[in-house]
């Protein structure tokens, strides 16, 4: 490109967008949800093109929120949700449920089974003792099994591969006798 010698980059008009500007973007749906309106159900990973803004005054950590509008596929109700970076996820805004999740659930709950042993171990020293031996034996236990898993393979491994072969050249020998005769 050519710069005249006069070019001054400072009088270019800086260009003013609203900072609650939407861009178009491509994604897919981060869970499964049904649609309030129609009943439809949308299933994780399903590809939409969707309307995304910056949530105003709020933020995690300096982490901005991002507010996705989606469009249901048999109604075309407009589905809103947002990001939830404080539990790595998303919540649900308006126009669909989220359907049930057990992994999360499950997480959840072995998080606080897990936050319960801590506490007890703190408050009793007898109790992480007997944590340490329980999980000592438990540890025991699967290499044990282990051990007798690879035993056990060992056993079925040991297959004479050239006893076999002879034993088929033998049939396949006397299938052609029997063909001669």
């Amino acid at each position: 490109k050519y710069y005249p010698p006069d070019f001054d980059p400072a009088k270019i008009p800086k260009l003013k967008l609203p900072k609650d500007r939407q861009y178009v973007v491509r994604l897919m749906a981060p869970f499964n949800m049904r649609c309030k309106t129609c009943g439809e159900y949308i299933y994780k990973g399903k590809k939409f093109n969707a309307r995304k803004e910056t949530v105003q005054n709020e933020a995690y950590l300096g982490l901005p929120i991002f507010r996705f509008y989606i469009k249901c596929t048999r109604c075309l109700a407009e589905i809103t949700f947002k990001t939830d970076p404080e539990n790595t996820d998303y919540t649900m805004e308006h126009g669909a449920t989220r359907n049930f999740q057990a992994e999360k659930i499950l997480e959840e709950e072995e998080k606080r089974m897990q936050k319960e042993r801590e506490e007890e171990e703190l408050n009793n020293p007898m109790k992480v003792l007997e944590n340490r031996t329980k999980d000592s034996k438990l540890e025991m236990e699967v290499l044990e099994n282990l051990q007798e898993l690879k035993e056990l393979n060992q056993r079925q491994a040991n297959v004479d591969f050239e006893a076999m072969l002879k034993q088929y050249k033998e049939l396949e020998a006397e299938q052609k006798r029997r063909e001669q005769e």
